[in-house]
Formats: C-alpha cells, structure tokens, sequence
C-alpha cells in the first residue's frame, strides 16, 4: 500500500468527521499495489445509514483530502443505503485493502 501513515490518519480523522465512528473506509486502485507508481488516491467511504446530499459530501471530501495531501488527486466514492451501487463499488471492496 501506497500511502504513508500519516496520510491514513489524515483519511482515517477527516473519514470520522464527515460520517462519524461507523464509517469503514477502503483504498483501492493503483495505489495498493506497491509496485505502481504515481496514481491518484482511490477511497470508498461505507457509512451504514443514508448520507444526506451525497454528491456534494464527496465533493467537500475529496476536496479537503486533496489540500490535505499536498494537492495528490483523491477520487471517493460513498456506499450507503441511499446511494445506488455501481459496479465499481463492488470493485473497490473486493480488490481494496481496510484503512
């Protein structure tokens, strides 16, 4: 896995802040291969319960992660029971690894 640890407590910390303690949080994509190089920060938010204007949360989201992490592309998507799933949700559990 390609993140350091202080970046998975950044995304751990900001992760509880936008959805509180139940949220599990998934990286997947080129950034879970260590062998990869470059890419940007693939990460699925699962929240148990319907997330109100989900669109603009993973906007505000990636937004904050990518400032955070000296301006690294974050691309996030949110699984709740709200959201349609797509099958890159599906993806993402089944190739990522827990944060």
């Amino acid at each position: 896995m390609r993140l350091t640890a202080a970046h998975i407590d950044l995304i751990r910390l900001t992760a509880t802040e936008f959805f509180g303690e139940r949220v599990r949080v998934t990286l997947f994509g080129s950034r879970v291969d260590d062998h990869a190089k470059g890419g940007d920060v693939d990460l699925l938010f699962d929240v148990p319960v319907p997330v109100e204007d989900p669109a603009l949360k993973m906007a505000r989201l990636s937004s904050r992660l990518s400032r955070a992490m000296d301006g690294r592309r974050v691309d996030v998507l949110i699984g709740a029971p709200n959201v349609s799933e797509q099958p890159i949700h599906k993806i993402a559990r089944q190739t990522g690894v827990a944060l």
